[in-house]
């Protein structure tokens, strides 16, 4: 089995949502909540991790490539399968909807991903994706953490809306939707934020809801 960087900070990692990135975490899930009544059922997340998004938002399903997180997700209830993105573990058509959330950071190659979330889509099936832009004050602090050569952040990859939406385009899905918020950098997150229509230059967490094309 292969080993994930996360393995080793995992309770270092889960423990954030906990404390400094408590507000941050409630922000994010305030732009991704009124989403969910026009998902189709059922639900995987990518990247589930220790299964925060997951339990808070009802995603049933999730995979990740590091067993440490997938056992913080076991306890929150969520069914789990050691997986990474590219080799999803599904059948054609299995899921009315996959989340990305926070995940797209720590893809090698994005559009293998995507075309095999395509894969595990049913006809006219949703792709939540919620990134960190790297134009925001969160993504601009974790690519300094990356220059300085951070345990994490050094495996992490950053981009603008344009290239995610680009590549999301690229492997054959429609965008609907998308939601800009987390304006607040790390350390200034006093109070909770209200989402914003479309994508707005400065936000930290993007949301890209898309659709799977069969034209």
């Amino acid at each position: 089995m292969v080993k994930s960087p996360f393995d080793e900070q995992a309770d270092k990692y889960d423990a954030w949502y906990d404390t400094k990135g408590k507000l941050a975490f409630e922000i994010e899930l305030a732009a991704l909540k009124p989403l969910l009544a026009d998902l189709p059922k059922p639900w995987l997340e990518v990247g589930v991790g220790s299964g925060r998004f997951a339990e808070q938002l009802g995603i049933e399903t999730g995979v990740d490539p590091s067993e440490k997180l997938l056992e913080f997700a076991r306890r929150r209830g969520i069914k789990v399968f050691w997986a990474f993105g590219e080799s999803l573990p599904f059948e054609d058509g299995s899921f009315g909807t996959v989340f990305l959330l926070t995940t797209w950071e720590f893809l090698g190659e994005p559009l293998p991903v995507l075309k095999e979330i395509y894969r595990v889509l049913k006809p006219e099936g949703r792709l939540v994706n919620g990134y960190l832009d790297r134009n925001g004050k969160w993504g601009r602090s974790y690519l300094e953490k990356a220059h300085q050569g951070h345990q994490l952040f050094r495996h992490a990859r950053f981009d603008e809306y344009d290239t995610v939406a680009g590549l999301t385009r690229q492997a054959g899905f429609e965008v609907l939707r998308t939601v800009s918020t987390l304006f607040q950098g790390p350390g200034e997150t006093v109070t909770i934020e209200e989402p914003q229509e479309g994508y707005v230059p400065g936000a930290s967490f993007v949301v890209i809801v898309a659709r799977k094309s069969t034209a």
